[in-house]
């Protein structure tokens, strides 16, 4: 029976196909196989061991055995089609039995996967799944919540923590209810609304109007909804209290600098966290160091990760070591105005590290702000292993390897392939910069240094790292998120691979020709390594369904293109009587351009 009213009472198939970042050691026995006396057990205890979950002793016989029957089920539910009956049964249950909303119930039974899991694990009769399943709902009442709190994006034990102790039924919480509605219909995603249940409970206890109030507070400044949406999931803390004072005056300020304010909405993350008012100081701070207006402008535009990773904080670091070192404040506003990538990723520190580095094999000071004025960007690119290792595997002196340095700062930037590769033997490597720089920008885009990751995109995107940077910025520029380019070519490596005009040229295709927009690249990235012919070819012939009726939508682009092409004639062409014809048509077309 399911769990009723219990404050642990969390999804019993938690570990059943679980994603693979869980990783769980072994199946999660929460819910008890037998109905609960909740006359006798008002409070069921339970204790964690070694990241899963088990009854008191009274109850282990009867763990071990629902770990089995979770595992029988798991080998069922792998399933496709066992789910999704589940899920018409949890439909029909919340909707028809517990006259919960339309959409409510079908959110809830689409996304929790974890409580549909638990509920197949209940099907002792896999040929009748529905029908066992609604005789099991109609006699063993659900807490609602769990499914509840799962479809909106809560992790199991956010679930867990979040449960009412005394309620198992949705509608009994009306303020949670209307609060979590009103979120729905401003246009919030329903699968991030549990960031902010999770950040700023206290939003969802507000009385009637208040938290609508406060989205409309914000609409007032002049921002579209779409730009108050990413604002408030990116930093829940803006429903509370009033206005954010701080992030008004970023905005303001982003005004004067001639940036829309719906621009700050493509540069946020719902994986980041973001400090307005240390923002707006950075922006002062470059204020005066004396930046001109049209410099600050195009700065934030051009590398606006700068001004969002880490809320500007790691400019201070930057400024702090260049000004120890002897560079006057006027050359460092040169320097970052011409290389604005030194202030996002890991630049800082392994600039520090270089500086050090320097130091402590007795270069002078001045020789130092020499190398780092020159050569910063290289330096910053990657890091350093401390002087007495670098001297111990080189067999070099400290003196030996400073005058070295001096007579060719170049030669530091090869230390670490010469590390790697155990050798002293060549100090120069040919190809070194180009790999540095390659590095940098791997760097600068999320990649984490000396990863494996890391050593495969280094194999696998072709070019300077000027070019895969004006490449990157081209895909940003065309509308998409910084964060989400760059998780795109984590996903494709090859999109990178291809020139700025064939890439503006195939999201011209996309947007302009096809009528999909920009974003939907996100989700298929690989679209932008088809050639152009098949994607005019594919896209042609479902625009010509489409016009004869035969298909009503517009696909996902991966279902047109990512199909064989024997698997798009069959379900594509042969589909209407004149498709064959058609198709061979547009092949003709098609080559002849």
């Amino acid at each position: 029976m399911i769990l009723i009213g219990l404050r642990k009472g969390i999804f019993a198939g938690v570990m059943v196909e679980l994603p693979a970042r869980f990783n769980p050691p072994c199946c999660n026995p929460l819910f008890p196989t037998k109905p609960l006396n909740l006359a006798k057990n008002p409070c069921r205890r339970f204790i964690k061991i070694q990241s899963f979950w088990v009854g008191t002793s009274s109850s282990m016989a009867s763990n071990r055995s629902y770990c089995s029957s979770i595992v029988a089920a798991a080998a069922r539910g792998s399933r496709r089609t066992a789910r999704s009956e589940v899920q018409d049964v949890l439909f029909d249950y919340l909707h028809c039995t517990r006259n919960l909303d339309f959409n409510d119930a079908e959110h809830m039974s689409k996304n929790s996967p974890l409580f549909v899991q638990f509920l197949l694990s209940k099907v002792k009769d896999e040929s009748e799944i529905s029908r066992s399943l609604a005789r099991f709902l109609r006699y063993n009442p659900i807490n609602e919540f769990e499914p509840f709190f799962e479809s909106m994006g809560l992790r199991p034990l956010e679930v867990e923590s979040s449960l009412p102790r005394d309620l198992m039924f949705l509608e009994d919480d009306v303020v949670l209810l209307m609060n979590f509605h009103v979120l729905c219909n401003y246009g919030f995603p329903r699968s991030k609304i549990g960031k902010l249940y999770v950040e700023v409970m206290e939003v969802f206890r507000y009385g009637e109007g208040v938290l609508a109030s406060k989205l409309r507070n914000y609409e007032e400044l002049g921002v579209g909804k779409p730009t108050v949406i990413r604002l408030v999931t990116s930093c829940p803390s803006l429903l509370i209290g009033g206005v954010d004072k701080d992030l008004v005056c970023v905005l303001e300020r982003l005004k004067d600098l001639g940036i829309h304010y719906d621009w700050i909405s493509a540069q946020l993350s719902d994986e980041s966290t973001y400090s307005w008012s240390r923002m707006i100081n950075l922006i002062r701070f470059l204020d005066q160091m004396g930046c001109g207006e049209k410099d600050l402008s195009n700065l934030i535009k051009a590398r606006p990760r700068f001004l969002f990773e880490d809320s500007g904080k790691k400019i201070y670091m930057v400024v702090a070591i260049l000004l120890k070192i002897g560079i006057k404040l006027d050359k460092i506003l040169e320097l970052i105005l011409k290389y604005p990538q030194i202030l996002a990723g890991r630049f800082a520190k392994n600039l520090w590290q270089a500086v050090n580095f320097l130091a402590e094999i007795g270069m002078e000071t001045e020789f130092i702000a020499k190398i780092v004025y020159n050569r910063m960007q290289i330096l910053g690119s990657s890091s350093l292993k401390k002087p007495n290792y670098v001297l111990s595997r080189l067999s070099f002196s400290p003196d030996k390897l400073r005058d070295m340095i001096k007579e060719d700062p170049d030669k530091l930037t090869s230390l670490r392939e010469l590390l790697k590769a155990g050798t002293s033997k060549k100090v120069i490597n040919e190809e070194g910069s180009h790999h540095v720089e390659k590095t940098a920008f791997l760097l600068s885009i999320g990649f984490v240094e000396n990863s494996e990751e890391m050593l495969q995109a280094l194999k696998q995107f072709r070019g300077r790292g000027d070019q895969l940077q004006e490449r990157f910025d081209c895909l940003v520029n065309a509308g998409l998120d910084c964060h989400v380019v760059a998780n795109m070519i984590k996903t494709a490596p090859p999109v990178l691979n291809q020139s700025k005009d064939v890439l503006e040229m195939k999201m011209e295709c996309l947007v302009n020709d096809l009528g999909y927009p920009v974003q939907s690249l996100e989700a298929f990235p690989t679209y932008l390594c088809y050639e152009i012919e098949k994607i005019r070819r594919r896209f042609a012939m479902h625009k010509w369904l489409r016009e004869k009726g035969v298909v009503k939508q517009m696909f996902a682009l991966s279902t047109i293109l990512a199909c064989s092409e024997a698997r798009f004639i069959k379900y594509f062409v042969n589909i209407h009587s004149e498709g064959p014809a058609e198709y061979e048509r547009l092949k003709k077309l098609s080559s002849l351009d």
